[in-house]
């Protein structure tokens, strides 16, 4: 495969036009707890990690709560879905404990994916949310890890090491349906490389953890092009955007969104950016400067801030609804709802209209 430098422009944050949406802040806006069971009873254990769907109706999260559900009655962390539409929650079944304490879904929400520890190695699991079987996806080397997934579950990408100890690792791409794997990239040493993938399956973003570069992949013609953030920069990959359009990354303090069509970029000062939503226009991110709000949803295409939590509270990848919607976080916060007693950490999700 072919590596090419990508050049990029660097564009500040401007106002511009807004797109035709409902008003934020309309009626509907607010915080609930989503780590409660069925009945709204809340967990007797912390839960954390809120990944959500595309339209905002499920988030998965990973809880040592054993009040959630009835059933599959494992004492270590296990991964769950909340239906907001329904109210309900389910586990999922699971070989394996997780070992990343935050599961990912699909897009559609029909797939949850995590990895877990199996004897010495690690392997990535795939669930399904209507039979709530599980399965194990495989990979090239004696541990997998780090899944992300296509918006219809049907493209897997995690990273494979090999040997014991690991001593190098491949990125590659499960099409589960079709039995296929694609390399994406290969790397002899374990460092980070952190893939997302984009909601079709043509586009992996990751990181080379020991360059400290970020590279963007594409499917159609196996080939790898950047590293995006230019020569002589450090990077660390956050997430690509789900219908491919933007990669967010860190460079020192500061956060950059790169638009992939023109390769012009905005730069976030301050800021470490945590998530971005399908469509890559409203980035979640955490103000560097603690003395403020802990989270913040930028829409960068007006350049304006709404808060997400005032206390203190944490966000990973996929946490953001289109739109801007719905933002998914945890913290152990006990006035962002009334009721929490608990005294542990909750996930929560912010609608903003």
């Amino acid at each position: 495969m072919s590596v090419s430098a990508a050049v990029c422009a660097v564009t500040a944050v401007l106002p511009g036009a807004a797109s035709a949406e409902p008003a934020r802040g309309a009626l509907g806006a607010g915080v609930e707890r989503v780590s409660v069971a069925s009945d709204g009873t809340q967990g007797d254990g912390a839960s954390v990690g809120g990944t959500i769907t595309s339209d905002g109706r499920r988030i998965a999260f990973s809880s040592v709560a054993q009040n959630l559900t009835t059933g599959f009655p494992m004492t270590y962390e296990k991964v769950f879905v909340r239906d907001r539409r329904t109210s309900q929650t389910l586990q999922m079944s699971t070989s394996a404990p997780p070992i990343e304490r935050r599961p990912v879904i699909s897009g559609d929400g029909e797939y949850i994916a995590h990895w877990g520890l199996i004897q010495r190695d690690t392997k990535s699991f795939l669930s399904q949310l209507e039979s709530q079987g599980t399965i194990g996806i495989n990979c090239s080397g004696l541990s997998c890890s780090q899944p992300s997934l296509s918006e219809d579950g049907r493209y897997v990408a995690q990273v494979g090491t090999s040997g014991r100890p690991a001593v190098r690792q491949r990125i590659e791409v499960q099409d589960w349906h079709a039995n296929t794997t694609q390399t994406v990239f290969e790397f002899d040493h374990i460092l980070p490389s952190r893939p997302s993938i984009s909601g079709d399956g043509r586009f992996v973003a990751f990181e080379d953890g020991q360059a400290q570069d970020v590279f963007v992949w594409d499917r159609t013609d196996d080939t790898s092009a950047g590293p995006i953030e230019g020569p002589s920069e450090a990077a660390t990959l956050v997430q690509l955007s789900r219908d491919g359009s933007r990669i967010v990354y860190l460079s020192g303090s500061d956060t950059y969104v790169q638009d992939e069509s023109s390769g012009s970029e905005q730069l976030v000062p301050d800021a470490r950016g945590l998530a971005i939503d399908p469509t890559g226009r409203y980035l979640l991110y955490a103000p560097r400067d603690t003395s403020g709000p802990s989270l913040v949803l930028r829409d960068l295409v007006t350049g304006t801030d709404e808060i997400v939590s005032e206390q203190p509270a944490s966000a990973g990848t996929d946490a953001v609804s289109t739109g801007g919607r719905d933002v998914v976080f945890h913290s152990t916060a006990d006035d962002l709802v009334p009721g929490d007693t608990n005294g542990t950490s909750d996930v929560f999700v912010r609608r903003f209209y």
